[in-house]
């Protein structure tokens, strides 16, 4: 079985900074694309940014130059620094990974983290 943990949420004020970690754990053979989604109350899920892993990196318009994704294969961990925050990235903040359980079957499935609440304060 396979898990991600989120931590580094919190209140921050705006124009702050926080910095989100997400560590998968588990039986994993191979994790292929991470990525960061934040659902804001009364709204759908959307994507923040990706990054592959080779470290190729993609992120929405809303959070392009003001966040920063990375990952550490050594330690199955994705990170989201981010920086000038906004109120309007007030969300629970959410990790995803594609991963590999089973190497037999050779296919990857998408996992979710439990998520962490982001609140900015204007």
């Amino acid at each position: 079985q396979v898990q991600l943990v989120e931590s580094g949420g919190g209140l921050v004020q705006a124009g702050g900074s926080l910095r989100l970690s997400c560590a998968a754990s588990g039986t994993i053979f191979s994790i292929n694309t991470m990525g960061w989604y934040r659902q804001a109350p009364g709204k759908q899920r959307e994507l923040d940014a990706v990054v592959g892993r080779g470290g190729s990196t993609n992120y929405s318009d809303s959070v392009k130059g003001r966040f920063t994704i990375s990952r550490d294969n050594a330690k199955n961990t994705v990170y989201l620094q981010m920086n000038s925050l906004k109120p309007e990235d007030t969300a629970v903040y959410y990790c995803a990974a594609d991963m590999m359980s089973d190497r037999s079957a050779g296919l990857y499935y998408r996992h979710w983290g439990q998520g962490t609440q982001v609140t900015v304060s204007s």
